[in-house]
């Protein structure tokens, strides 16, 4: 119950407190299930910083039924195997592109935070500031018809936000 009630105030807080191009009333008649990409450009590093927040149990649930493997993410029997299957899945979900080039998703690992797994990854070899980020989002869009995926793209200082809903799934950022 506690997880629900969790999951309830954080999805709302994300819906409310996130700016979008589609405002649509943050109000349901059944749970929301929703996960949040971060995407930062570093100048310093040349790379974009990849972060996925997704709901432990929604993950594995969603990970399940795609790749046909049941895992526990928050206590893994096998830690490497489970960097595995949250790499695949992510990559199979998650497609980049910036100035017209796809880009190669390089994960770096993922760690538990309370009800939600945060999952890492970052693209090498981007020194200049993307003029246009365009991005292919549909994470758990096979477990939940309800599925919203929110975006965060900073570039330059610059914070723009987008949503998709299932099953819409193509974001573009111009900076």
């Amino acid at each position: 119950m506690a997880i629900l009630l969790y999951k309830w105030l954080w999805t709302i807080a994300t819906v409310l407190g996130t700016p979008s191009v589609t405002a649509e009333p943050a109000v349901a008649a059944h749970p929301l299930y929703v996960s949040v990409t971060e995407i930062n450009h570093n100048v310093t590093d040349k790379t974009l910083e990849i972060s996925c927040k997704i709901f432990t149990d929604d993950f594995e649930k969603g990970i399940a039924e795609v790749l046909k493997k049941k895992v526990d993410l928050i206590n893994p029997s096998n830690k490497e195997e489970a960097n595995k299957l949250v790499s695949e899945y992510i990559s199979k979900h998650l497609n980049i592109t910036a100035d017209g080039k796809p880009l190669k998703l390089e994960f770096v690992g993922f760690e538990k935070e309370r009800e939600v797994i945060w999952s890492y990854l970052q693209v090498s070899g981007v020194p200049n500031p993307p003029k246009k980020i365009s991005v292919k989002n549909n994470i758990l869009y096979e477990t939940y018809e309800s599925q919203i995926n929110m975006m965060h793209v900073t570039v330059g200082g610059k914070r723009k936000s987008y949503k998709v809903s299932n099953p819409e799934t193509d974001a573009v950022f111009e900076f």
